[in-house]
């Protein structure tokens, strides 16, 4: 498979992030601590998923086992930060965001910081100035996007009522007449 198809599944994947992440938390059943069980639950997938299937990668494919000071600071530091917006995730939801805006926010955000951060540490050759136009327009219409999105999200369902007492009375009869 090529980047781009990772970079597909990527979106996939992290699109659901904040979906399943809310729901999990929902399902603790908890008010008080429900996101921070959640979180225990990211953590130990993302102990699973980023330490178990590496280690097995790395050992079918032989390698020296040798890790530079460098690599290991940057890829801890990516670590840090991408646990660190996991749980601002899940303090969003406990402050009363729901999925749709919160995830909305970060993901027209994260490609602003992104690009920001990536011009920063390699400036581009002729500096600003040569940066095309579109760019300074991607970003703009990035950061409108997520205020669109946000500000229009649709209206919330309604929340299921409980059954009307005559539909939950001919419910009863009707499971005391299948035992009969």
């Amino acid at each position: 498979m090529n980047w781009f198809t990772f970079a597909l599944m990527t979106v996939v994947s992290w699109g659901l992030y904040g979906i399943f992440l809310h729901s999990g938390q929902v399902a603790m059943n908890d008010k008080a601590n429900g996101l921070f069980k959640a979180f225990l639950f990211v953590g130990l997938a993302y102990f699973l998923t980023a330490v178990l299937a590496p280690l097995a990668m790395l050992a079918t494919r032989k390698t020296d086992w040798s890790f530079p000071a460098a690599g290991m600071g940057w890829s801890l530091l990516a670590g840090i930060v991408g646990a660190a917006g996991a749980f601002c995730v899940l303090l969003a939801f406990g402050a009363k965001g729901t999925p749709g805006v919160v995830m909305s926010i970060v993901f027209a955000g994260a490609p602003i910081v992104n690009a920001v951060v990536a011009m920063g540490l390699n400036p581009p050759a002729g500096g600003l100035a040569a940066v095309k136009w579109q760019f300074y327009l991607g970003i703009v219409l990035a950061a409108t996007g997520g205020c669109l999105v946000t500000f229009f999200k649709p209206p919330p369902a309604k929340p299921h009522s409980a059954p009307a007492p005559r539909a939950a009375a001919a419910a009863a009869d009707y499971k005391v007449a299948q035992l009969q």
